[in-house]
């Protein structure tokens, strides 16, 4: 099964990465090419030490744990060029729909930001927890790696890009960028410290008017506003850290404070981090219909209990 896991991970990484290289030169969308190489030669590093650990040198949690990184690294990159590409098709924005939706809901993000600017100390709880997201990912995929279940590993992988294709493609349909591109931040709020700002909502609604020009890791921008991936990420990573005992309950509570520090932090729509919860669910399934199977022969080599050696004297 991991064989299977890895194949089909290492597929989706060069399909998503081919495609996004492909699109640009068809639509002459300039790269930071010498910055993508540097991506992708890393990531080839990190899935070669994978191999070594893999073959030469069994150590499966090792191996585990560079191919889970060197995925991520590749399948990152080309997803946030692929997403760039995608702004020459997307659809028109749906924010204003969304804005009334959350409305009728009771939420006012204007409110929401004012109520926040009163409370300092709440407002740099929620922006360390939101700036978390990344390294929890990292941190998670290393924990899982040192545990007997490290297959968990590359079902982590799988459920993370599953929900990043979900995201993309609902996005591409029906584009948004978040509360903070409709409404102008209060200027009650406006000395809040935000991860995201309105300068950058602004950037986002140029982007898709005016077309994606030039791509570079250095100042790629996080497009999808509905669904959320950030909320997605929340949920996968509550989902996978409960298989930690020690790890279990600090993530669900960090990760609660996260899901409601990205409609503050992030200028989300309250929506879009609704919408989140279905989509973590698909990734999930999808990533659960691949279950570690017991080999005929026994546990990985690596895995399995030494024989006793002969006594002496």
């Amino acid at each position: 099964m991991t064989a299977t896991l890895q194949r089909l991970l290492l597929a989706l990484a060069c399909a998503v990465a081919g495609l996004a290289v492909a699109w640009c030169a068809a639509a002459h969308i300039r790269l930071d090419t010498r910055a993508y190489l540097g991506l992708g030669l890393l990531s080839l590093a990190l899935l070669a030490g994978s191999a070594v650990y893999r073959y030469a040198r069994p150590d499966p949690r090792l191996a585990a744990m560079l191919f889970g990184s060197g995925f991520l690294c590749l399948f990152s990159a080309g997803a946030s060029v692929l997403n760039y590409c995608l702004l020459t098709v997307a659809g028109p924005r749906i924010d204003a729909p969304l804005a009334a939706l959350d409305r009728a809901l009771g939420f006012h993000w204007p409110t929401a930001m004012v109520w926040v600017a009163d409370h300092r100390l709440l407002n740099a709880a929620l922006l360390a927890a939101y700036s978390s997201m990344l390294p929890q990912v990292a941190l998670l995929m290393i924990l899982l790696a040192r545990r007997d279940s490290f297959q968990q590993v590359y079902r982590f992988c799988l459920a993370v890009a599953a929900g990043a294709l979900i995201c993309m493609g609902v996005w591409t349909i029906a584009p948004s960028f978040g509360a903070f591109s409709v409404y102008a931040l209060p200027r009650a709020a406006a000395h809040l410290p935000l991860a995201l700002d309105q300068d950058y909502a602004n950037a986002l609604v140029a982007l898709l008017r005016d077309g994606p020009g030039y791509v570079s890791p250095h100042d790629a921008k996080g497009l999808i506003g509905f669904p959320s991936y950030h909320a997605v990420l929340a949920l996968l990573v509550i989902a996978y850290a409960r298989t930690i005992p020690l790890l279990r309950w600090p993530a669900l509570l960090l990760n609660l404070v996260v899901l409601v520090a990205t409609p503050l932090q992030g200028g989300h729509h309250l929506v879009d981090v609704l919408a989140g919860v279905p989509v973590a669910a698909i990734a999930l399934f999808l990533a659960s219909r691949f279950r570690e199977t017991p080999s005929p022969a026994g546990p990985h080599p690596a895995l399995a209990p030494r024989p006793p050696l002969p006594a002496t004297g």
